[in-house]
């Protein structure tokens, strides 16, 4: 009762002050919740305050534990006792019980250290928060701003009045402009009045969702480009690495890896290259003599590039196929495995 009373009066303050200065009075909200959970220090010191609390906890259970053990042990024993020490016990029982409420109390309680604890922490964040929610009254001609998740009860809120999230941007650049450096800071103030321009415009908002969406799909266009580069230029770089080592093996008069893989294609080469001039050996010359053997002629070395060439994308073409079979047959085995489960399950 005591709530509704107050948000009346406070609706009936709003409604002649916008009538007495004749003019639209600007309301808007926070929700210190929202806030707090989206602050980062806020949210590591409470991640340790609830491993602290589940520490408490832990001891109030093994507490809990020792004392149904005692009363176990006291039912299973109690005919075998004395009055005395049946008393004794049950006094022990209740000392420890009074302890573990008290234990319970002091952590857990409204006034115990979880509650304290938590108070504390708030409290630096909500200062900053009262301190933003002033500045941004001031700078946008706020008449009202109220916080959602205190005693007040708010029965509709519209979204747009809510300025949570203004508060956390002067919050976030609060703690970054002690970091910046000139430039920095310019940029950063740039930035700061873009923001402040669409949080006035929801239509500029729009439009700046819109063209941050096509930032976006260009950014990764470019980065998929990159990666085609990257790729291409792998391969190039095997393909003259291949070619350096052909080379380097004729130099020294051995046979590179690579020419292992591809002597069969250079040997069908070289046969079809050399048989018209082995059928023109022994043949009489210009003096009725019969003409030398001519030296076989040796490949260019473009067409020495263009036959590696070959042979790494077939190379390439049959790992491909490899691993698309691969794949075919644990899909097949995965749906296999399937079938059999839900015909054992049928």
């Amino acid at each position: 009762m005591r709530k509704q009373f107050l948000f009346i009066f406070l609706a009936l303050i709003v409604a002649n002050t916008s009538q007495a200065q004749g003019k639209t009075t600007r309301i808007g909200y926070i929700d210190m919740e929202y806030i707090l959970e989206n602050v980062s220090d806020y949210k590591e010191a409470k991640s340790q305050l609830e491993q602290k609390a589940q520490k408490w906890k832990q001891e109030v259970e093994a507490k809990k534990l020792n004392i149904n053990t005692l009363k176990e042990s006291l039912k299973t024993e109690k005919a075998l006792l004395t009055k005395e020490l049946i008393e004794e016990r049950e006094t022990e029982i209740k000392f420890q019980e009074q302890e573990m409420m008290d234990y319970q109390q002091k952590q857990f309680g409204a006034d115990g250290n979880l509650m304290r604890q938590k108070a504390a922490l708030a409290k630096p964040i909500q200062d900053q928060v009262f301190t933003a929610v002033q500045d941004i009254a001031e700078a946008k001609n706020y008449d009202f701003i109220f916080d959602k998740s205190s005693d007040l009860t708010m029965l509709f809120s519209n979204k747009r009045f809510d300025i949570s999230d203004q508060v956390l941007r002067v919050l976030n650049r609060t703690e970054k402009r002690e970091q910046l450096t000139k430039k920095q800071l310019k940029e950063q103030e740039a930035k700061e009045s873009l923001e402040n321009a669409i949080d006035e415009n929801p239509a500029m908002a729009d439009r700046q969702k819109a063209l941050d969406e096509k930032k976006a799909a260009r950014e990764k266009l470019i980065q998929d480009r990159k990666l085609e580069q990257e790729a291409k230029k792998k391969e190039y770089d095997d393909r003259r690495k291949a070619l350096a080592e052909e080379r380097e093996a004729k130099k020294n008069g051995t046979v590179s890896e690579t020419a292992k893989t591809t002597a069969p294609a250079t040997e069908a080469a070289k046969t079809s290259t050399t048989a018209k001039p082995a059928a023109t050996s022994g043949a009489p010359g210009v003096n009725g003599t019969e003409q030398t053997p001519t030296a076989e002629p040796t490949m260019s070395k473009a067409e020495e590039r263009q036959m590696l060439y070959e042979q790494r994308k077939k190379e390439l073409e049959e790992k491909r196929k490899k691993i698309l079979e691969e794949r075919e047959a644990a899909k097949k085995a995965k749906e296999a495995e399937t079938q059999k489960t839900n015909t054992t399950n049928n």
